[in-house]
């Protein structure tokens, strides 16, 4: 296994094991499958595992197995604060002791701020205490090091970033990716002030394995090296150097095998001018199938009225390429979960955003479009719902 380092210099695996799909069973973890499957992978040299409040039986699953095993002190925890259900200073100790007993520890290694989604939210975290809260428990050892993950476009994640004294960060990112999201913008930035940076969604959830276009994959399988499409977006995320840990969501010792066999061997800077022109290739295969032609350039942006309007089209762009569930999913991540909409229903017809698009879209009509696909009644409910938990 190959390791790279976080913010003070500790070594941390390449990959690192993403537990929010351990397998399940009648509703249950598989927890003699899912043991089998993380001692492959420490056995290999993953060091990180990362797991959240929210996922399913994933914290019980996880300290059961590294304390039957006495391997807690052999790997590093991350784990997420559901900071959406925090209503006072006392609900802090309330649901982090639940995780502290759920992982069977008496400290996490990285502590995230679960889907911090703009430098608002933080704001009321902080009236609530969270940065003494923070202070207090680092102080302690019960948190070594803290962070956020983020789903969102890069103006927002760069001011996130800059809110805080934070020791790392998680993003989505991937080749489909680059420039959305946190994209290669804030991966760079992020990395430049010396945090760690972890990398969720390296495939899409399986999107840049299992449905891509008969094009892409003609692309790969004409390649003389005969990667798997997995293989090679993963490669392409460890050529860069600002990249720590790549988080795989890997339920069969199969998987496990393949990803640290391709940890082991993938080096920064390796990918030729060849490889970036293939992969290239593959993503105009997949656009092809887009929507909008939006690049995630930004130069729309910011628009007067509060549309993410990069955002927005890639939401719209995903519904064409993964369904209408993910699509839908992505459009709630990045304009309800703010403390003020981003939604394309905000849109005036002013125009501005026009007047600046290199690639001349007709954003008025297309964020029209966008709004008639992605506004019905489930996203409205689902609107409702976030403005409920996170008292908005």
């Amino acid at each position: 296994m190959q390791y790279r380092h976080d913010k003070y210099g500790n070594p941390v695996s390449v990959l690192g094991y993403g537990c929010m799909r351990f397998t399940q069973r009648a509703g249950r973890v598989d927890l003699d499958k899912t043991e089998r499957e993380i001692l492959s992978a420490i056995e290999a040299g993953v060091n990180y595992f990362d797991t959240a409040y929210i996922y399913p039986g994933s914290e019980a699953a996880l300290g059961a197995i590294l304390e039957r095993n006495g391997l807690r002190d052999k790997v590093n925890i991350a784990t997420k604060l559901p900071h959406y259900l925090i209503k006072t200073r006392e609900s802090l100790d309330k649901y982090f002791g639940e995780e502290l007993r759920r992982l069977r520890t008496d400290h996490v290694d990285y502590y995230l701020m679960h889907m911090l989604t703009d430098d608002k939210t933080w704001e009321r975290l902080k009236a609530l205490g969270i940065e003494e809260w923070l202070s207090e428990k680092k102080a302690s050892g019960a948190i070594r090091q803290v962070g956020f993950s983020y789903h969102g476009n890069s103006d927002v994640f760069c001011r996130l970033v800059d809110a805080y004294d934070w020791d790392f960060c998680q993003i989505q990112y991937n080749y489909l990716d680059e420039h959305s999201q946190a994209g290669r913008t804030g991966l760079q930035y992020a990395a430049a002030k010396g945090l760690m940076v972890v990398i969720m969604e390296p495939l899409r959830g399986g999107r840049l394995v299992n449905n891509l276009p008969a094009g892409a994959k003609k692309l790969f399988a004409a390649h003389p090296s005969r990667r798997s499409a997995a293989e090679w977006g993963l490669r392409w995320l460890w050529d860069q150097r600002e990249v720590t840990c790549v988080l795989s969501g890997m339920n069969s010792l199969e998987m496990v095998a393949e990803n640290v066999r391709i940890a082991d061997s993938a080096r920064a800077g390796e990918l030729t001018d060849e490889d970036r022109a293939l992969l290239a290739g593959v993503v105009d295969a997949i656009n092809a199938k887009m929507k909008v032609g939006c690049t995630g350039c930004r130069y729309c942006m910011p628009c007067p009225h509060g549309v993410d309007i990069p955002g927005t089209f890639a939401a719209y762009n995903r519904c064409a390429s993964d369904g209408k569930i993910r699509g839908m999913t992505d459009y709630i991540m990045c304009t309800a979960l703010r403390r003020e909409s981003a939604e394309a229903s905000r849109c005036v017809g002013c125009g501005k955003c026009e007047r600046h698009c290199p690639q001349h879209i007709p954003i008025r009509q297309e964020l029209q479009n966008a709004r008639k696909a992605l506004e019905g009644p489930l996203y409205q409910i689902g609107k409702r719902v976030v403005k409920l938990v996170m008292k908005y």
